[in-house]
């Protein structure tokens, strides 16, 4: 028996879950096919979907076809989840795409299919629908041919298009054969001869299907069945089997995470090798250098070193500091002159820069005990007591597991597919809400997200989430409600930015030499890096220089640090080197135990490293950015008049006009935060005709008005004597 994963992706209202009832239905897993808007669907199992009559949460069914057993994924449709899909394309051996035959090619479908070609995931098309009045044939394969893909293979055309009784006829045409010669020079020259047969069409059609070469089209109705059949032949022929050694090594990864009936954590995982046993005891997280959430990050590593005298160093309290405050010594200038090592220090040695992460082999991930598992079988959740290679399973036991981690052996992943959130709003609490309970039911929804990146104001006594859209934020609200019986409000939704290293900045503070109060020596360099590198931890002294746990504390400090720049954003696309350190060796007096007031500890690392990295990031200078998105207007053309002083005064920034059969297009960049504003004013500009969509594209430079700022919610290292006082509860010496 032949594995499949198979995810079903769309454009919010597609039919995508529709289509997935209907498959259901076709193979017989179900008697009865459930219906969006009654709320009784297969997939959407979640009372606030049901109502709301969307996707939210990834959601996984099985059923047969012939020999090969497939393992459905439904995914969220609205692009205000894509983290959700996000999650589930590292697992997929193959893709549906659902597209509608009445409104087309839209923003999220594009946004899908172009990450679906890079990351090389066999997909089919489905274009949904064509038993709607408006529904198009030619126009939609134009569209896909266009926008998505140029290997269109359509795989038959239409009867009675837009009626109730259109069907799919079956049949490649001369336009399939010319694709495929394209990619076959001997199925090209079998053509040319006129001796090409059937057989070697089909062989040709899924090893190029196989290979992510070309994309095969299916037109049908959800709603009538019509094509369904056809889809599930090309589903079971043209999309290859997962692979994997069952007796090889144990690998895999989670995509999602939920809380069982009892609150215990349960994790959904893909077994990529292997198998995996109840009781057996196996290690878990992320992979080495890898920030979680799946954001580059190559370093050090994700754990403290299994030596005995690292674990020492590593876990000691924040030391106080006895030394006097003073500006911290920075070395070089904005074109980032090293400056001079200490020769006093152990470990400051000189040398190129090399990623951080030839360290990592020395980390330790945490372990647990797999206590129960299920797979997927025709529709049911079955109890079992292994899982191999190729499936897709529910685990139980591993309680600290979180969404991206590795379960075995870490495999190698990509970066991020999609764009991070770009928005987020502070959430309010109502009346009678308790705030230690608010945390924690958002905690328990980080868990299931964690892009909506929870971010603690104790200053302020404030919680902020991150956001993809507006469609979010009520999904938040109404779970919050629904779920943990908390009342919750808003405040408005703002745009998130970044900063970015404008220069090259580099700064040091030494171990026992005023105004350092902490027993540890660093040197940092902030250099700037391509956009959408993210950050790159590497090192300029020698790895044996001092304790793995000390380079550990340096590492992660930094990241952190990060977080909040000199505006308050997240710093990012830069790559920070570490150019001096040092440290105190274990000192103890004679008959008595360890003096950490004489031996440096991982606090001392972790407390001087933010007022390095600041006074580096000061020197390079940094400039914040805000997210841009791109956005595409269909409107009557005589409205357009109408509707470019609203884009301009909202700081659009069209790139592209067009006018054809009383239509105008419009296409341009504006920015995140008025997305939401332009959607709401669009139909009284355009009589109700107007047509928006849009997508993240870019970040852009915030060159008019005031720089935004971001509060603080760290201890400040912007400020030596505010951060000293926090973290030693001295100003100095």
């Amino acid at each position: 028996m032949h594995l499949l994963n198979l995810g079903i992706l769309a454009h919010v209202d597609a039919g995508k879950t529709s289509l997935t009832e209907r498959l259901l239905h076709a193979v017989g897993v179900i008697d009865e096919i459930g219906r969006v808007d009654d709320g009784n669907t297969v997939t959407d199992t979640l009372a606030l979907e049901r109502r709301r009559g969307i996707t939210i949460k990834s959601a996984v069914v099985s059923f047969a076809v012939d020999d090969v057993t497939v393992n459905l994924i439904d995914t969220p449709g609205h692009p205000d989840f894509i983290a959700e899909v996000e999650r589930v394309l590292g697992v997929l051996d193959g893709a549906v795409l659902v597209v509608s035959a009445v409104e087309g090619v839209q923003a999220q479908t594009r946004v899908l299919m172009r990450t679906l070609r890079r990351l090389r995931i066999p997909t089919l098309v489905f274009v949904n629908k064509i038993d709607r009045r408006g529904a198009r044939y030619e126009g939609v394969l134009r569209a896909i041919s266009e926008r998505l893909t140029a290997a269109v293979v359509p795989m038959g055309t239409t009867a009675g298009l837009g009626t109730p009784g259109a069907r799919f006829v079956p049949g490649l045409g001369p336009a399939a054969l010319d694709v495929l010669a394209d990619r076959d020079e001997d199925l090209l020259a079998a053509y040319v001869e006129g001796v090409l047969s059937g057989d070697r069409i089909g062989a040709a059609l899924a090893a190029q299907t196989g290979q992510a070469l070309v994309h095969p089209v299916y037109f049908g109705s959800a709603a009538t069945g019509a094509g369904v059949d056809d889809l599930v032949t090309g589903v079971r022929k043209l999309l290859p089997a997962a692979d994997g050694d069952p007796a090889g090594p144990l690998s895999g990864t989670v995509f999602k995470v939920e809380r069982g009936p009892a609150g215990e954590k349960v994790a959904y995982a893909r077994v990529f090798s292997g198998t995996l046993r109840v009781r057996d005891r196996i290690p878990f997280g992320e992979e080495a250098g890898r920030e979680r959430g799946g954001a580059r990050a190559e370093g050090v590593g994700a754990a403290a070193s299994e030596r005995p005298q690292d674990r020492a160093a590593a876990g000691r309290a924040e030391p106080k500091g006895v030394g006097s405050a003073g500006s911290v010594r920075a070395e070089g200038d904005a074109a980032g002159s090293p400056g001079t090592r200490d020769p006093r220090d152990r470990g400051a040695a000189g040398g190129s820069a090399k990623p951080a992460g030839a360290l990592a082999a020395g980390s330790a991930r945490p372990e647990g005990r797999v206590t129960g598992i299920t797979v997927f079988d025709q529709g049911e959740d079955v109890r079992a007591e292994a899982v191999a290679a190729g499936r897709i399973a529910r685990l139980w036991g591993l309680t600290g597991i979180r969404i991206g981690d590795a379960i075995g052996e870490p495999r190698k992943r990509e970066a991020r597919f999609f764009a991070p959130p770009t928005l987020e709003t502070v959430v309010v609490t109502g009346p009678g809400t308790d705030r230690r309970a608010l945390h924690l039911a958002l905690t328990r929804l980080a868990e299931q997200d964690p892009l909506i990146d929870l971010r603690h104001d104790e200053v302020r006594r404030e919680i902020s989430v991150s956001l993809y859209g507006e469609v979010q934020k009520e999904v938040i609200q109404a779970t919050l409600a629904e779920e943990f019986g908390l009342e919750v409000a808003f405040r408005e939704t703002t745009p998130l930015c970044i900063e970015r290293p404008a220069g090259t900045g580099a700064a040091v503070e030494f171990n026992k030499k005023d105004p350092n109060p902490f027993l540890a020596t660093v040197g940092l360099r902030v250099d700037p890096a391509p956009a959408g590198s993210g950050v790159d931890f590497r090192l300029e002294v020698e790895l044996g220089s001092m304790p793995y746990a000390f380079f550990k504390a340096v590492e992660d400090t930094v990241r952190e640090t990060l977080g909040q720049g000199l505006h308050g954003w997240r710093v990012t696309d830069c790559t920070v080197t570490m150019t001096h350190c040092g440290y105190s060796p274990r000192q103890s007096h004679a008959h008595q135990g360890f003096d950490k007031s004489m031996s440096s500890t991982g606090a001392d690392f972790r407390g001087v490293t933010p007022l390095v990295l600041v006074e580096a990031l000061r020197r390079a200078g940094t400039r914040v950015y805000e997210p841009m998105h791109h956005f595409r207007v269909e409107a009557p053309a005589d409205t357009l008049g109408a509707l470019l002083p609203v884009l301009a005064a909202s700081r659009a920034v069209p790139r592209a006009t067009d006018t054809r059969d009383g239509l105008g297009l419009l296409e341009g960049a504006v920015p995140a935060a008025l997305v939401h504003g332009l959607e709401q004013r669009l139909p009284g500009l355009t009589r109700g005709e107007g047509e928006w969509e849009s997508a993240f594209d870019h970040y852009a430079p915030v060159v008019r008005g005031t720089v935004p700022e971001r509060p603080r919610t760290d201890q400040n290292p912007l400020n030596r004597k505010e951060y000293l006082l926090n973290v030693t509860g001295r100003t100095g010496n």
